[in-house]
C-alpha cells in the first residue's frame, strides 16, 4: 500500500519528500494521483485504438497501436500532471480559476479527443449497419449514375433501340390477334370478322399468307434487336456497367469490417440522425452524455485541485519557494556587489563567507 500510495504521490505532480511530512494530506493526493493515472489510462486505450483502425490490415497493426497508445497516454499523463501541479492553492480564489481557466479548455479539448475512439467502439455495431446502408445507396447511386451517362452517350443508339423494340412487340401482338381471327375462320366460329362457315376457304388462306409475311418481318426485327442490343451490351461492358452491381449481405459485412477511422467516425456522426434526415433524439443524447462523461472525467483532476483546501502541504510548499526565491535574491545582490567593486570588509567577508557555503555546503555533523 506504501508504494501504490507513492505512485499515487508522483501522479499528483506532489513533492513527495514535502507530503510524507503531512499525514492528513495522503489521502487527497491520492485521490488526485489516482484520477490522473486512469484518465492517462483511458487515453492510452483511445488513442490505440484508434491507431489500430489506422494501421487496420497491417501485420504490425497491433503493434503500432500498443506503442501509439503508450506515447498518447504518457503524453496526457504527463500534461494532466503538470496542469494540476500548477494551480497554486496559496492564491485568492477567483485568481485561482484564472489560471485554472485555460487548463479547463485545454482539458476539454483532450476530452473530446479521448471520447472519440471510444466512442467508436462502443457504438461498433450501429455504425457497421450504417456503414452498409450508406454503401448500398453509395452503389445505387454510383449505377444510376454510369446509366445516365451511357444513355447520354449513346442516344442515338438507344433511341433506335427502343424504338426496333416497340415495332416488334406491336407486330407480335398484331400476329397474335390475327393468328385467333384465322383459327375462329377455320373452325367456324362465327365473329363480325369471320364468315362462320368451317373449313380452310380462300379467305382463310389468304389470312394466312399475309401471317406468314408478317412473322417473317417480326423475324427480321427480332433479329435486328438482338444485333443492337448485342451492340449496346458491348459498350456497357466496355464502359465498365456490367461490372458494376449492388452489393450483396456478405460484400457489405466485408466492406464494413475494414472500413478506415474516417468512414466510422462519419457514422457516428450520423447515428443522430435517422434514415429519413430526421433527428434521432435518443441516439443523440447517448452519443452526447458519453462524450460529456469523458470530458467531465479530463476535467475532474482540475476540479478536485481547485475544490480542496489550501492544506499544512500547500503552505509547506509555498514557504520552500519563498525561502528559495529569498535565496537566490540575495545571491544576485552578492553577485552585484562584487562587480561594482565593494571594498568594504564586512561586506567582503560576507561574500567570501556566502561563496564558501554555496560551493562547500557543512555536513550535518558541522
Amino acid at each position: 500500500m506504501n508504494t501504490i500510495s507513492r505512485f499515487f504521490w508522483f501522479c499528483s505532480g506532489a513533492h513527495i519528500s514535502t507530503l510524507e511530512k503531512h499525514p492528513t494530506e495522503h489521502n487527497k493526493y491520492i485521490g488526485i494521483g489516482a484520477t490522473i493515472f486512469f484518465t492517462g489510462l483511458f487515453a492510452a486505450l483511445s488513442g490505440g485504438y484508434a491507431m489500430y483502425f489506422v494501421f487496420k490490415g497491417d501485420t504490425a497493426a497491433v503493434l503500432f497501436a500498443v506503442f501509439f497508445g503508450l506515447i498518447w497516454g504518457l503524453a496526457i499523463f504527463n500534461m494532466d500532471r503538470y496542469i494540476v501541479s500548477s494551480i497554486n492553492k496559496s492564491s485568492s480564489t477567483n485568481k485561482q480559476i484564472l489560471q485554472a481557466t485555460p487548463r479547463i479548455l485545454l482539458a476539454i479539448m483532450i476530452g473530446i479527443v479521448i471520447s472519440r475512439p471510444l466512442e467508436l467502439k462502443i457504438f461498433d455495431k450501429e455504425i457497421k449497419e450504417r456503414l452498409k446502408v450508406s454503401y448500398l445507396n453509395n452503389q445505387r447511386s454510383k449505377i444510376d449514375t454510369l446509366n445516365a451517362a451511357f444513355g447520354n452517350k449513346y442516344k442515338i443508339e438507344m433511341d433506335k433501340l427502343n424504338g426496333v423494340k416497340a415495332e416488334r412487340d406491336s407486330l407480335a401482338s398484331a400476329i397474335k390477334t390475327d393468328r385467333q381471327k384465322l383459327n375462329f375462320e377455320i373452325f367456324g366460329n362465327k365473329t363480325t370478322e369471320t364468315s362462320g362457315v368451317m373449313g380452310y376457304g380462300p379467305y382463310a388462306k389468304r389470312k394466312e399468307a399475309e401471317l406468314k409475311q408478317r412473322e417473317q418481318n417480326l423475324d427480321t426485327l427480332t433479329a435486328d434487336v438482338r444485333a443492337l442490343e448485342k451492340f449496346v451490351d458491348g459498350r456497357k461492358q466496355f464502359d465498365g456497367l456490367m461490372t458494376e452491381k449492388l452489393y450483396t449481405g456478405k460484400q457489405l459485412d466485408s466492406l464494413t469490417s475494414i472500413a478506415g477511422f474516417a468512414d466510422r467516425n462519419w457514422a457516428l456522426g450520423q447515428l443522430s440522425f435517422n434514415t429519413d434526415g430526421t433527428r434521432d433524439l435518443n441516439t443523440s443524447l447517448a452519443v452526447t452524455f458519453i462524450g460529456l462523461l469523458f470530458i467531465f472525467f479530463e476535467c475532474l483532476p482540475v476540479f478536485v485541485k481547485l475544490m480542496s483546501s489550501s492544506g499544512p502541504y500547500d503552505h509547506s510548499v509555498q514557504n520552500q519557494e519563498s525561502s528559495q526565491v529569498h535565496e537566490s535574491d540575495k545571491d544576485k545582490d552578492y553577485e552585484m556587489a562584487v562587480v561594482d567593486g565593494v571594498h568594504d570588509t564586512r561586506v567582503a567577508t560576507e561574500i567570501t563567507k556566502r561563496k564558501r557555503q554555496l560551493t562547500h555546503p557543512p555536513s550535518e555533523e558541522e
